[in-house]
Formats: C-alpha cells, sequence, structure tokens
C-alpha cells in the first residue's frame, strides 16, 4: 500500500508531530509499505489563488479577521503547493495530520481516502495565549473546521481522549472520533544513571503563555524561598521568552534558570535532569511528558487535557491543578527532599510509556485503520497490506 503522510509543518520543526510520524514512515517501510512525507515549506506565502468553499458553512461570513484570511490562504498556499510538487495521483491513502493538509488533500484528490489526526487546537491555544477571544469570530470560524472536516474526510482520529470529547462539541457524531495516542520509538531515549547533587528540573516547551512558564517560575521562586535548591532548565522558544527571563529576574531566580532557545532534539539531554515538569493551561495530548517518561525523569504536570490521562497522581507522576503555583512548588518540593520516591515515580512512568506509548502499538492501530480503508479486492475484503 502506497500512503501519504501529508504534514503541515516540515517535520524538523518541533512538536509531538514531528517527533512521530517519520518514525512511522520508517517502520512501515521496514514492513514494505510505500510511504511519503509531505509538508507546506515556510517560505511559501501568497502564492495560492484558487477560490474556497466549504460544504458546511460560508467561511466568508468570518473575513476580514486576521486569523481567518491567513488560514484560508494557507489552505490555498497548500493546495497550491500540492499540485505544484505531487503531480500523479498514486496514493492508496492519504494520512493528514493538520485541518489544512486533510482539507487540501481531499480537493486535490476526491477520490482518495483521507484520514485526519487532530492533534491539537489551534483555538484554544489562540484564546490562552491572548490573540483571540473565546467566542469571538475566529473561534467560530476555527470549530467550524472540525464539522467541515468530519464531512470531507474518511476518518477523523486524535490523541486523548479528553480531546476527543472535546472535538465532540463541534460534531454531528462524536463517537465516530477514533483515538490513537501518539507512539515513540523507544531507541532514541537512553536513560542514563547520574546522581545530581542538586536537583534539575526541566521544560520543553513553545514559549507562549498556555504553557504556563510563568506558573513555573514564580513556583519555583517558592522553593527558593523556602531554602530548596534546584536548577531550572528551560528548553524551547517562542515570543515572550524575554518576558520570562525578566519574570525570572524579578522573582530573584534568573541564577537558577537557565533558558537554552530552541533545540532539535532534547531527548539527547533529557536523561541528565532529574524532573520534567510542565504546568500547561490546556494540552490535547502532551507528547513531551511521555518523551521525557522513557528518559526515566519523574513527571509533574497540571490536571489538564492529556497530561491527565498520561499521569497518575501519586502513582506514576503528580498532578497540580491549573493555575496554582504554590500547589506546583508543592509537588516539586516533594520530589526535591526525596530522591528514591522521585525514582519510583520515575520508573513507573517509564513502564507505562513504553506500554502504552510504543510506537509500536501506533503502528499496529494504524495499519489496521489503513488497511479497512485502502484497497479491496474483488470480493470486498482489504488487499495485502506488502
Amino acid at each position: 500500500m502506497n500512503v501519504l503522510q501529508a504534514l503541515f509543518f516540515p517535520p524538523e520543526q518541533p512538536g509531538g508531530v514531528s517527533s512521530m510520524v517519520p518514525y512511522i514512515g520508517e517502520r512501515f517501510r521496514k514492513l514494505g509499505w510505500e510511504m511519503e512525507l509531505f509538508s507546506l515549506p515556510k517560505r511559501i506565502r501568497n502564492k495560492g489563488q484558487e477560490d474556497i468553499a466549504f460544504e458546511t458553512f460560508d467561511w466568508r461570513d468570518y473575513a476580514g479577521h486576521a486569523i481567518v484570511d491567513k488560514y484560508i490562504q494557507t489552505l490555498k498556499d497548500y493546495i497550491w503547493w500540492t499540485k505544484l510538487r505531487l503531480k500523479e495521483n498514486k496514493y492508496d491513502l492519504i494520512h493528514a495530520h493538520h485541518p489544512v493538509a486533510a482539507l487540501a488533500m481531499k480537493r486535490i484528490y476526491p477520490d482518495i481516502p483521507v484520514i485526519m489526526t487532530v492533534h491539537s487546537s489551534f483555538e484554544r491555544e489562540l484564546i490562552l495565549n491572548g490573540r483571540i477571544k473565546a467566542g469571538g469570530p475566529e473561534h467560530q470560524f476555527l470549530t467550524k473546521i472540525y464539522g467541515e472536516l468530519e464531512r470531507k474526510t474518511d476518518r477523523l482520529l486524535t490523541v486523548s481522549h479528553s480531546f476527543a470529547q472535546y472535538l465532540g462539541a463541534y460534531l454531528r457524531d462524536p463517537g465516530a472520533v477514533g483515538v490513537i495516542p501518539n507512539g515513540y520509538d523507544e531507541k532514541r531515549f537512553k536513560p542514563i544513571s547520574h546522581e545530581n547533587e542538586v536537583t534539575q528540573l526541566v521544560t520543553v516547551c513553545r514559549l507562549v503563555p498556555a504553557k504556563g512558564i510563568d506558573l513555573l517560575l514564580k513556583a519555583c521562586a517558592e522553593l527558593h524561598r523556602r531554602g530548596r535548591k534546584f536548577v531550572l532548565h528551560i528548553i524551547g522558544d517562542g515570543p515572550i521568552r524575554e518576558d520570562l527571563e525578566k519574570l525570572s529576574q524579578s522573582l530573584g531566580i534568573y541564577e537558577d534558570t537557565i533558558f537554552y532557545g530552541y533545540m532539535l532534539h532534547p531527548e539527547e539531554l533529557m536523561p541528565f535532569f532529574d524532573v520534567f515538569v510542565l504546568p500547561s493551561r490546556a494540552e490535547s495530548f502532551g507528547s513531551v511528558f511521555a518523551e521525557a517518561a522513557l528518559c526515566l525523569l519523574s513527571l509533574v504536570g497540571t490536571n489538564v487535557g492529556g497530561i491527565a490521562e498520561q499521569i497518575e497522581n501519586g502513582v506514576n507522576g503528580l498532578l497540580v491543578p491549573e493555575e496554582d503555583p504554590e500547589a506546583l512548588a508543592n509537588a516539586l518540593e516533594e520530589l526535591i527532599i526525596d530522591p528514591q520516591y522521585r525514582y519510583e515515580l520515575a520508573r513507573a512512568a517509564w513502564n507505562k510509556a513504553k506500554k502504552t506509548y510504543s510506537l509500536n502499538r501506533v503502528i499496529a492501530e494504524l495499519k489496521k485503520v489503513y488497511t479497512d480503508l485502502g484497497p479491496k479486492g474483488p470480493a470486498g475484503e482489504p488487499l495485502s497490506a506488502e
């Protein structure tokens, strides 16, 4: 079977999709499948000129708003780039990992089954980052896209049960959404035996308000006031980095905090730390928690979305309420003062991640979906994948 994996960002970009999909392709190719990756380069801007029309709503009712206009132009650009680069209709199946990719592919290849995995909520991120208002026209437009995806694609998938429930509010048939949590190639993650005299805390994320790094800095300031020793490593970059650096200075923890900026392969460094912490305000899945678990780090996260599905509080990590720096400080303090407890949680998280977030499990589940939707024999039975 010949499958096209249609991404939005190039696979070298940070994020759960980029850390998983290329490895899915490698595994399927070893099984004898043909699999190609496709994405829209960042340099492609304002090339597409085709008219856009949706079946489930009129997007022009929301035109004139920057987010909406940019979204529509990006869809036009993706269509233009796809037609330019993918000239042959040679695919048995297309698996899209972004709404723009799914809508573009279904427009160009209407007779090819398209699977869409919704990995995250663009509208929730925009709201949390203060770029759009909840209930406003941009929010309405972006949530109506889910209904269009339901109408146009052949199968909708997402990465957590909590996010499937969120999507269901915007769909005609919420029960039809499948859930396949992300999976990771264990060979990429190599836990390293080490003993740090001072507890090393690490977070990896894009530096935007939705990730709650301001809460983490306030929690660390509380730890500092309590006399707890730590070093906080912040891996990632984003529009509020300068604000976060200034906040760490004003809180008196700048000397205990290291800002690394963007790093392509943070999993190479993570095994040397002790605790992974990310107090996100929303998270569809939270891929980096599974990656940190595979590096044998203990986990601390907020009780939201996909994070709460990965962490069972007190068993394989610690969950804290959102928007609560003091509760976050208390959780981190527990792990700082009790290395044995920290190790027990890390070991439990590692065991769960190996079992639940194995790339082999993802391959098996996707293989079934692909085979069910792929080419059929004369009697209607699925053809052999190889």
